[in-house]
């Protein structure tokens, strides 16, 4: 118990831990403000026509491809397209025909589009005769806020280890790690001493994070829970790994740098790269926090059906980390005790 208190008074001078507790947090309140605004219209063709000055077929039709700004007269309309700030491309009907105003400042986009306008609604006309049917889209930033989402809690998943590491790389230089060597406690107290505060914090930070920025149903709370608890014993075993390997704590900081980028960016990139199904997916199962990025990208998106190969990746992953230091700590002690002898 002692033990405990002693690396809860640690989390109070590491600064570097309570950054990394806060930050999530804080970014989540962010990301759960995240407003709805339709991207899409930032790259929507404008067009600018004088009242009444087309007809309603034209109109309509411009209306259906970009957005459409009505002026009084044409002075005004040619005040908008010279207007630096616009994108705007006049559009005026003379004899019959579609022609194009512009300032000259547009992008070639632009302007190839107002080159090539009066043929297109020419050509609009012969495809009205076969029909289809549109969809609309969902809103064009809940992919990215969603995106945004499971990288804070990621992140926070992460904040184990870097209390880990730097817990016991602090305890290195402060001379603390040999007193530990002789006192009257058990590897499995040790170990539990160890990865206890930076599991359970990095567990209630991401926790608290979902709570701000996921609304899903009853049902995925469970499965959600599984994957924080596994994802934040997997960050705080690599936490020991850094601390057991760093031999100062400018070593530490780069390791913890590494392992942070490894943890966050390789999923990011499957995801968007990979399909589901591709072997590329499946490799990327041997990076723990895959599985937990695509297990909170189903959740958010409603969907649990591959939730139970998640939950038995990242407990595999558990299970090895686990087998792992240990071994590499006792290999570790049986040779310091064969140079001592």
């Amino acid at each position: 118990m002692k033990g405990m208190i002693y690396q809860l008074k640690n989390i109070r001078r590491d600064k570097l831990c309570l950054l990394t507790f806060l930050l999530p947090i804080i970014f989540g309140f962010a990301v759960n403000s995240f407003s709805d605004v339709n991207f899409s219209t930032v790259g929507e063709t404008s067009f600018g026509i004088v009242e009444g000055s087309l007809t309603k077929e034209m109109a309509e039709w411009l209306d259906k491809i970009g957005t459409v700004a009505i002026y009084k007269d044409r002075t005004a309309l040619d005040n908008a397209v010279k207007d630096p700030a616009t994108q705007l491309i006049g559009v005026t009907l003379e004899e019959d025909e579609i022609k194009t105003i512009l300032s000259g400042d547009e992008w070639t986009l632009y302007k190839e589009l107002a080159a090539h306008l009066s043929q297109m609604y020419s050509e609009s006309k012969n495809s009205a005769i076969s029909t289809a049917t549109i969809r609309p889209a969902s809103g064009d930033t809940e992919w990215i806020k969603s995106l945004l989402i499971v990288i804070t809690m990621v992140t926070a998943m992460f904040m184990g280890c870097t209390f880990n590491a730097m817990s016991i790389i602090g305890e290195k230089e402060d001379g603390i790690s040999q007193i530990n060597k002789i006192l009257p406690i058990s590897k499995t107290e040790y170990l539990k001493q160890k990865i206890f505060i930076g599991f359970c914090g990095a567990t209630v930070s991401t926790i608290i994070t979902a709570f701000i920025c996921i609304r899903g149903e009853v049902k995925n709370i469970l499965p959600l829970f599984v994957l924080i608890v596994l994802s934040a014993f997997v960050a705080a075993l690599l936490g020991l790994f850094i601390g057991q390997f760093s031999t100062n704590m400018m070593a530490g900081i780069a390791y913890i740098k590494i392992v942070m980028i490894l943890f966050i960016a390789p999923p990011i990139l499957f995801y968007l790269m990979t399909s589901e199904k591709s072997s590329f997916r499946t490799v990327s199962y041997l990076i723990p926090s895959s599985a937990t990025f695509y297990g909170l990208t189903d959740l958010i998106n409603g969907e649990t059906k591959s939730m139970s190969i998640y939950v038995v990746v990242l407990f595999l992953h558990c299970l090895f980390g686990l087998v792992l230091y240990l071994r590499i700590s006792e290999r570790k002690k049986k040779m310091k005790e064969g140079t001592n002898l």
